[in-house]
């Protein structure tokens, strides 16, 4: 069978018009990798040599399983085709050219840790405090200058960005990209952006080399065009000429690499660069029903910068989107636990019952959230009800390095000889504790069978051979940690922890670090603080009025222990931040957090980087097949204390009938607007959440006016004495909360249902 025959009309066109410049405008779900691929095979098919096309993607996998179906459809031609990633096809034009620029055909390529690893020594040669000039920060940094095409020179003449180093205290950081690039030239060596940028130069300064590549390529495709960067437009364009028998596929709806350089312009621009490109709208969806694509429309056609598309599916009409608001971040993931609970369960008894033949599986089931950080409460929600689960592009929150580190001090205070916890962290942060230090202090504890931090406690008792500097430095670690195992029995958890975090130096070295990756490591150590104070606070409501960080620990050790027992599981459940989610797809949907600075993120402040997280909200709705949960918290515990969280604007730009709302029916206000993003009509409106003062009666009657009031003095068996400022009436979650001014422990918002407050006489 012709294999053009399994497209619809659109597709076919788009696969066939193979002359000149093509833009394909590939919505959600709607066979953009089978248009790509069967393009390339119908060139093939027509007559052009493998030879002659190249085909860019964006991860090896891609092109991997893109060659496999070429292959399936044309046959063993296709392993002629120049088809890989940008870095990939690269290295290829530039090994038998290095020569032109100043290396050989065998220079080396380094990895993020070989950067990383020669910066923090240009860093420590040059006196830099480590703790500002973070080799992840500054690689970072580097990155996104060659992404856009600023050399060490011209970074150097640019006073805005000399101005961004000064506020960040990178004085030195021009020196260091000037000095970066000498070394990787002495050393005959390049980074993965030196990949782009030196084939970019290549073609520029060697007019014959140019010739010659753009004589061999006369097809040139590109995959995922919308997350293309300044670097990547200027090759492809340069590489396309002067055929410019250029096809870019994409999706500008769902562009969300911009911390990583993407550039959505390069999509929109397309055919101001091409006036003759033809253009091409995939517009059926075949992934979800009609309402989920329905209400991803509604959402994504209000942002201004787009092209213009209707995406439609012509599969069932479906469910309605559901939207449910919780009391806290806690009850939103057991919420989320207990309905994919129901929904396996469910669906496997009507299975087992031959109603249905279908069922979900956990594998069906995904739970998408904004950030890293909030996956550590589902996490124990699903486990609570013995639901497997993976994390998907990351590890499980307990074993992200950055918890580890912290846990690390803890466990090194409340067991000075766990020598593992001791060499994690006593490098972070830096303490001129060097691998050669630690290397003689572990070989001299072996010989005199002492733990470490006996060793570095005594050095001159076991002779240890370092000198006097470095005895001051090994004396002063082990005098800080014999001061926090004192501690540790005195202290109750939350507190303990806070004190050994910020003593310790490492919430510090984290908010030094304001690169993405820094500042979600920063957010994990914060939601780690929020899980220890919520176990204190648990224990309290128990009746347990003191919670060392023995227990915590205990707990955390049984939390592995489960985690580990899972992997004998096939089927689990799915978790991932939406941005590692997209290309995916699963039956059933959930998306966490759905709240004003979480979702949007609360970096995202100019109406360009709105709309990127309007986006990135349509990317996760248009993963779900079949059904599709949203949910939000009323608050969230949060830089030690309770902070009460707003609607996301985004549940505004969702036509309201796609919606089923999980609340009262006469609750209906208006979710905070931001004028300069246009919004849904009036009509469309998803009801606010927002609790109001308390007023009329409490539960069983009784108005709570009457038992707590402003002003009244309260006491509570953990924080004391206090006043109430004022209470809260919950008609959603039917929870009731109050907010104390405590003489001591400052301003508190408490549940009602667990405060367990006493009256205490007016001063």
């Amino acid at each position: 069978m012709n294999f053009l025959d399994q497209l619809n009309n659109t597709q076919r066109e788009a696969v066939t018009c193979t002359e000149g410049a093509s833009l394909i405008v590939a919505g959600a779900g709607s066979g953009k990798t089978r248009v790509l691929t069967y393009r390339i095979a119908y060139l093939l098919q027509q007559g052009v040599p493998a030879s002659r096309i190249m085909a860019l993607t964006f991860t090896n996998k891609a092109a991997r399983e893109m060659k496999e179906r070429i292959t399936k459809l044309v046959g063993d031609e296709a392993r002629y085709l120049a088809m890989g990633t940008f870095h990939h096809v690269c290295t290829k034009l530039l090994r038998p050219n290095a020569d032109q620029l100043g290396f050989t055909r065998d220079f080396t390529i380094y990895d993020t840790t070989d950067s990383k690893s020669v910066l923090k020594a240009i860093c420590k040669e040059h006196g830099l405090d480590e703790k500002i000039y973070k080799p992840g920060a500054v690689q970072s940094r580097i990155s996104m200058l060659k992404n856009n095409g600023i050399s060490p020179a011209a970074y150097g003449q640019n006073t805005q960005l000399l101005r961004e180093d000064r506020e960040a205290r990178m004085y030195e950081l021009a020196t260091v990209y000037e000095q970066y690039q000498v070394r990787l030239r002495a050393a005959n060596a390049m980074d993965f952006d030196d990949l782009l940028i030196n084939t970019l130069a290549l073609m520029r300064h060697f007019p014959e080399v140019r010739e010659r590549i753009q004589t061999q390529f006369q097809y040139i495709l590109v995959d995922e065009y919308q997350d293309t960067n300044y670097i990547q437009f200027l090759l492809v364009k340069m590489l396309a000429e002067p055929q410019n028998n250029i096809c870019v596929v994409g999706d500008d709806a769902q562009s969300i690499y911009s911390f990583r350089g993407a550039d959505i312009r390069n999509i929109l621009n397309f055919r101001q660069q091409y006036p003759d490109a033809k253009l091409f709208k995939l517009e059926r969806n075949y992934r979800s029903t009609q309402t989920i694509v329905n209400a991803a429309n509604s959402l994504i056609h209000k942002n201004v910068h787009q092209i213009e598309k209707t995406v439609y599916s012509e599969k069932e009409t479906g469910q309605p989107l559901s939207l449910k608001p919780y009391m806290d971040d806690r009850a939103e993931a057991a919420g989320i636990a207990t309905k994919i609970s129901n929904l396996h369960t469910a669906q496997a008894d009507r299975k087992k019952s031959q109603i249905s033949n279908s069922h979900y599986s956990y594998n069906d089931f995904a739970v998408l959230y904004r950030t890293n950080a909030q996956s550590r409460v589902i996490e124990g929600e699903l486990r609570k009800l013995n639901i497997p689960y993976r994390i998907y592009g990351g590890t499980s929150f307990y074993q992200r390095k950055e918890i580890k580190d912290a846990l690390g001090y803890l466990r090194l205070a409340v067991n000075p000889r766990d020598n593992e916890a001791l060499l994690r962290i006593v490098g972070f942060p830096g303490r001129g504790i060097g691998e050669t230090t630690m290397k003689k202090v572990s070989t001299n504890a072996i010989e005199h069978h002492r733990c470490y931090l006996d060793v570095m406690r005594q050095p001159e008792a076991t002779a240890l051979d370092v000198s006097a500097a470095t005895c001051k430095k090994l004396q002063a670690f082990a005098a800080y940690m014999d001061g926090l195992s004192e501690q540790s029995e005195a202290m109750d958890a939350f507190a303990f922890t806070e004190m050994v975090l910020r003593t310790s130096g490492v919430m510090t070295a984290l908010a030094l670090d304001r690169s993405t990756e820094g500042i979600d490591r920063a957010q994990n150590v914060q939601e780690l603080l929020n899980a220890i104070h919520e176990f204190v606070e648990q224990r309290a409501n128990e009746g347990i009025d003191f919670t060392p960080i023995t227990d915590f620990l205990s707990e955390v050790s049984l939390q592995t222990d489960q985690d580990e027992n899972l992997t004998d599981t096939t089927e689990r459940v799915t978790l991932m931040t939406v941005h590692a989610a997209k290309g995916l797809e699963f039956p059933v949907v959930f998306i966490a957090g759905m709240e004003e600075n979480l979702f949007p993120s609360q970096f995202a402040i100019k109406p360009q980087e709105i709309e990127e997280e309007r986006r990135l909200l349509y990317v996760a709705i248009t993963r779900a097949m079949e059904q599709c949960y949203l949910s939000f918290a009323r608050q969230r515990f949060r830089n030690g204390s309770v902070t009460f969280a707003s609607p996301s604007r985004f549940l505004n730009d969702i036509d309201r009938q796609f919606f089923s709302l999980d609340r009262p029916a006469n609750r209906e206000t208006s979710i905070p607007r931001t004028p300069s993003i246009p919004r849904t009509p009036s009509s469309h409106r998803i009801p606010s959440f927002t609790t109001p003062a308390p007023s009329g009666e409490g539960r069983g009657g009784a108005p709570l006016s009457s038992v707590w009031t402003e002003g009244s003095r309260v006491s509570h068996r953990v924080f004391g004495l206090g006043t109430v400022v004022r209470v809260y009436r919950d008609e959603v979650t039917e929870n009731d909360k109050i907010e104390i001014r405590f003489d001591t422990q400052g301003l508190k918002t408490l549940l009602l249902t667990h405060a367990k407050l006493e009256k205490a006489p007016n001063t």
